[in-house]
């Protein structure tokens, strides 16, 4: 994550806050502290959140093979894209010509059947992967949504931002490191009880 503006993120927040305000004219709370979250350490293999990296780990693994046939497809379209241009490549001087229009008409059907087949495999695993991971890791992730508000609410902090997104947006510029709670928030996610959050386990 590029590193990102305490300066524009206080004005960020003061628009919120002063939209809240007209909104509902009441006292305003008292100040806290802004935190800044890498949502993407969630899934590091050093220091991530065990849950979350669990439950990705699992899907994959029901993926697996699909995406190895998927894989396997790819291997022999390029393959085939090879043996096609080497058909086409006029031979060398004093070889014979070989008339291989038969051989090359072949491939080339075989060639954009294997990419029709590829494109519908992908749409239809792409959709099959989203759908398992709503059931498997959507759960886990809306519960460490909710630890996110409890660890905001336990330390004092006004307002918690999503760091990517924010860098994504380009709409800070720098960043102070000690407002980059993720590691001490994982810490804290890490050591809640097991029951804390449920996933389906059940196969579609």
């Amino acid at each position: 994550m590029k590193r990102i503006s305490l300066a524009a993120a206080c004005l960020t927040i003061a628009a919120i806050f002063a939209g809240s305000a007209m909104a509902q004219p009441a006292a305003a709370p008292a100040a806290g502290k802004i935190g800044i979250v890498v949502v993407q350490e969630f899934e590091a293999d050093k220091g991530g959140i065990t849950k979350y990296k669990a439950a990705l780990a699992a899907v994959d693994k029901e993926f697996e093979p699909a995406f190895t046939k998927l894989k396997a497809d790819t291997t022999r379209y390029q393959t085939l894209g090879q043996e096609i241009e080497k058909l086409r490549t006029p031979p060398a001087a004093g070889v014979p010509a070989v008339n291989n229009q038969a051989q090359l008409a072949t491939k080339a059907d075989e060639l954009q059947n294997l990419e029709k087949k590829i494109k519908r495999d992908q749409e239809d695993l792409k959709a099959q992967y989203d759908r398992r991971s709503a059931t498997i890791v959507g759960p886990i992730y809306s519960d460490i949504m909710k630890a996110l508000n409890e660890y905001a609410k336990k330390n004092g902090y006004a307002v918690i931002f999503d760091g990517v997104k924010l860098d994504q947006a380009q709409i800070l510029l720098g960043f102070d490191e000690k407002y980059n709670i993720t590691a001490d928030f994982i810490t804290f996610y890490n050591a809640r009880p097991a029951a804390a959050a449920t996933a389906t386990t059940t196969k579609p």
